[in-house]
């Protein structure tokens, strides 16, 4: 799992990355020049009769500053067509019949919608974001709370959402592979555990994907996963969770229509695995202090259930 701006997997990421290495490498050049002149200097100025200060020995100071602000500017310069061009590739949107995302930033997690023009292909995941390699992806942002700032390192730059404002960017993957992001901007106390998956795969493999996620949650296929069923739909979790296709519609956490197949839990902070799902459910607060999700006082029998019920949404 990659997370470097030293790594671009993407255009967007490229021309970062191109832009940070030319900086570095004209402030390496400068630096060393400077260092040089400085050197130069202490060395040979105390051997210089402080009285000397003819016309010939003035001119000959003057042409080096001279010289060095002549560099100076062309260098100012040429970095600001550089960081220009740079901002407008950046800044500019993919072609209308792109994948549109909508990225709607919460705390502490992200609420990922395929937006879609026919409404039945409209689907809403959470904390993973399945895109297609070597296609532009354009990313509608905003925040349910606070401002957040939506960075993906390998492929694109920062992204401020701010409430009640929609911003728009757009990446690209180009080869295959899971990409981390994470909120940039302090939103709370666990700004550190929001984190975001993009996961690129082929176009074949992304629309097997995409219609998996279309489908409402499969019915319980035996009699452990009915009781969890049950177990989840009475202790209050459809409040806030959807499970599509069943009475339960919130919409104040993630969507759990397809949870079992989730890559992590709570925005990046748990790998999903039976063990880490359990603790979750019983003490969220004790993994993730602040988060809106209560304690749940459950018998081992009825965890065991509602374990055997979530991990069945696949």
């Amino acid at each position: 799992m990659n997370e470097s701006v030293f790594n671009p997997a993407g255009p967007q990421a490229d021309r970062i990355a191109g832009m940070w290495w030319y900086m570095f490498s004209v402030s390496s050049v400068v630096w060393t020049l400077v260092v040089i002149a400085l050197l130069y200097a202490a060395w040979h100025g105390h051997r210089r009769d402080v009285a000397d200060q003819s016309d010939e020995t003035n001119d000959r100071l003057r042409r080096p500053v001279s010289i060095a602000v002549g560099i100076t500017v062309f260098i100012l310069v040429g970095t600001l067509v550089y960081d220009v061009f740079t901002g407008e590739a950046l800044a500019s949107l993919p072609r209308d019949n792109a994948l549109r995302i909508r990225i709607t930033g919460h705390q502490w997690w992200w609420e990922v919608e395929y937006i879609d023009p026919v409404p039945g292909n409209h689907i809403t995941t959470a904390n993973e974001i399945h895109i297609p390699v070597g296609e532009p992806v354009q990313i509608i942002g905003s925040s349910a709370d606070v401002i957040h700032s939506f960075w993906i390192p390998d492929l694109a730059g920062k992204k401020d959402l701010i409430p009640g404002h929609a911003t728009a960017m757009w990446l690209q993957a180009d080869k295959p592979g899971i990409y981390r992001g994470q909120c940039a901007e302090f939103c709370g106390h666990q700004h550190a555990k929001m984190a975001v998956l993009v996961m690129a795969e082929p176009r074949p493999q992304f629309n097997t994907w995409y219609k998996s996620q279309q489908l409402p949650a499969a019915p319980p296929s035996d009699s452990l996963s009915r009781v969890g069923e049950k177990v989840f739909m009475s202790r209050g979790c459809p409040v806030c969770h959807t499970v599509g296709g069943t009475l339960a519609l919130g919409r104040i956490g993630p969507s759990l229509t397809h949870i079992g197949s989730s890559y992590t839990l709570a925005a990046g902070t748990l790998k999903n695995t039976r063990g880490n799902l359990a603790g979750w459910i019983v003490d969220p607060q004790g993994i993730k202090p602040g988060v809106k999700m209560p304690p749940n006082d459950l018998s081992g029998s009825e965890l065991q259930a509602i374990l055997s019920y979530l991990t069945s949404l696949k």
